[in-house]
């Protein structure tokens, strides 16, 4: 990768500057908007990120070394509170602290939501956010890098080029290479009846399909919004990031009887210092820091900024409430003990000194791929009608707009994939360890349109002289498997398991599977293990999934979108305004409303498009 000349920048000289918009957070969305509003030299742009500037950590860089930046100095390193749906267990999040965001440590899947995910938040009364308004600007994010007929053959790397952009600065392509396992995938789950999807972008990616990624094609290197969106723009004049900056408050001030952001406060190097704004600030902090920093701004329900010190300025009770997640459980398996996976290159320095010179010689091997088998179903493809009709008849009654739109989801037949499961060499679970000398393998399930909703909230103060800061991580409480819908949750991702289990029993992928091994197989399982019972000929995971199902780390929601009901269910209005205050947007996962059966990363790239655009369109007013 060629690093251009990157201007450095004191926090004096950032404070001296006048800016017309600030961007707090440097990472998916908010670089998308950094590097759009700056191609207009007349408009004067900051960015204030709380991580590091790096392009050349081979943990962020080689794709097959995803998952390693997890938990380390570009991880802010956050927890949930205990979850009694998870039998007190309290879950470890991991979000993004360096430039380029959750961009810099996500896995690099490249996928895109359903017609009827985007459609639903259009029906909420969003104008502008259907699958139709959302389509250009997919398409302006991404460039695919077509896939040929034999590797399409070979690897089922279909593609319908209609509905993909062409010059967009996130390079999608399909991997050189796959591991074993995925050579059987398509087989696997076609004998099941998830059919091969050949045009997974289109507005359905129902079925099994190879995705793409977001690599480099040329030295097989991580994209993100580091080095697609920042680095061609870094040497703009009007464009300034300061980096390892923390801000801890936006400033409002009372103009005409209104309050309007002027500015931020934000902390550097142990001193404190202000940034002023002559347009707007735009907040893209995502779903945990973004409802954080408008809690500490007095910008949330009273009852909590009171609670935390925090003077009432724009009571807003929406703030950090409808936080929704994409709930995951992880299966392992013991493979054929031929195969090579992470693990192997982590433990066996011969392996990793081959995989090492094949990924810079050749920009392929292990260093080079990426787990790309997935599969989205729908509820009615994996669970037997008469157990999910079941399931479905103890749907909680629809307290608001988004669960009425959300339940419509939920209709027995209804084709949508509330399921996803993907398979891959390796150990995915923090629960179960390894052995040395044994190859592993995991089946990924995940949920896709929770029920459960929970909050992000900062702290109470708890009597200190000094009001909550933003030192004080916010509470994450995403209440899984709680609430009127929980037990839903609970009982479609308990039942969908047993589908998990069988496409690791069937073949051709049984084929490299010895035995699973988390949970143990029924028959080894003792009478006193909680992971398996034999019910009624059919394995119970009813236990298995309350102890270890875990996050997906795919948090959206606490700062949504209102649509029809404005301010009484939403914190931004369709042009992503903040309720109450002018001069402020946020643009981030944290408006999108509801959930969308997909991984977020290229939704997130395209809310920082569209939200830029909008931002033009009404300087031009």
């Amino acid at each position: 990768m060629t690093i251009p000349h990157i201007p450095s920048i004191t926090p004096s000289a950032f404070s001296a500057l006048k800016f017309d918009y600030l961007i707090i957070g440097g990472g998916t969305a908010g670089l998308v908007l950094a590097a759009r509003l700056s191609t207009h030299s007349t408009i004067t742009v900051g960015v204030i990120e709380a991580g590091p500037m790096t392009f050349n950590d081979p943990i962020i860089t080689v794709p097959g070394r995803f998952g390693e930046s997890l938990g380390g100095r570009y991880d802010w390193q956050f927890e949930t509170t205990p979850q009694p749906g998870l039998n007190g267990r309290a879950l470890k999040w991991p979000r993004g602290k360096v430039l380029g965001g959750t961009s810099a440590l996500n896995f690099m899947t490249w996928t895109r939501g359903n017609k009827e995910d985007y459609d639903a938040w259009k029906e909420l009364g969003n104008e502008g956010w259907g699958w139709d308004d959302l389509l250009p600007y997919f398409k302006k994010t991404e460039t695919l890098h077509q896939s040929t007929p034999e590797h399409q053959a070979q690897h089922q790397s279909h593609f319908d080029a209609e509905h993909h952009g062409t010059e967009g600065p996130i390079t999608s392509i399909y991997s050189k290479e796959y591991s074993v396992p995925h050579q059987h995938w398509h087989a696997t789950l076609n004998s099941l009846g998830l059919e091969t999807n050949k045009s997974h972008f289109s507005g359905s990616n129902l079925g099994a399909f190879t995705t793409l990624t977001s690599v480099d094609p040329t030295t097989r290197t991580r994209v993100s919004a580091a080095t697609a969106y920042y680095l061609p723009s870094a040497e703009r004049e009007n464009l300034h990031v300061l980096t390892e900056a923390t801000v801890q408050v936006i400033l409002l001030e009372t103009k005409n009887d209104e309050y309007v952001a002027t500015g931020v406060g934000y902390a550097c190097n142990g001193e404190k210092f202000m940034a002023k704004v002559s347009h707007e600030v735009i907040l893209c902090a995502g779903s945990v820091q973004s409802p954080q920093l408008l809690e500490l701004s007095g910008i949330g329900r009273p009852e909590i900024l009171e609670a935390a010190g925090i003077p009432v300025k724009v009571a807003n009770p929406n703030v950090g409430k409808n936080l929704q997640d994409h709930m995951m459980t992880a299966m392992v398996y013991e493979l054929d003990s031929t195969l090579i996976g992470p693990a192997e290159l982590r433990t066996n320095p011969i392996l990793a000194e081959a995989a090492e010179k094949a990924y810079k010689t050749s920009q392929s091997g292990m260093y080079a791929m990426l787990p790309c088998a997935l599969s989205y179903a729908s509820l009615s493809q994996v669970i037997p009608s008469p157990t999910l009709s079941s399931i479905l008849s103890h749907l909680p009654p629809a307290e608001t707009n988004r669960d009425q739109v959300l339940e419509k989801q939920f209709v027995d037949g209804k084709k949508r994939g509330q399921i996803e499961y993907i398979f891959d060499i390796g150990n995915w679970s923090p629960y179960f360890q390894r052995e040395e000398g044994k190859v592993y393998g995991t089946m990924l399930m995940m949920l896709q349109l929770p029920l459960s909703k929970g909050c992000i909230h900062i702290p109470p103060k708890d009597h200190a002289p000094r009001p909550t800061e933003i030192n004080n991580n916010p509470v994450i409480n995403p209440k899984y498997f709680q609430g009127s819908g929980g037990a839903l949750d609970f009982a479609i991702m308990t039942h969908a398991q047993r589908f998990a289990d069988k496409i690791c029993s069937t073949k051709p992928l049984s084929t490299l599977i010895r035995k699973r091994v988390f949970p143990l197989e029924a028959k080894e399982a003792s009478p006193f293990d909680p992971v398996a019972h034999p019910v009624t000929g059919e394995e119970d995971f009813t236990d298995w999934v309350r102890n270890y199902t875990t996050t997906d780390w795919h948090p959206i929601g606490t700062c949504a979108m209102g649509g029809y009901t404005g301010d009484r269910a939403g914190v931004v209005d369709s042009r992503l305004r903040v309720y109450g205050v002018k001069g402020l947007r946020i643009a981030d996962a944290s408006i999108m409303p509801l959930h969308i059966c997909a991984h977020p990363q290229a939704t997130i790239y395209a809310i920082g498009e569209k939200a830029a655009s909008m931002i033009l369109e009404d300087r031009l007013k």
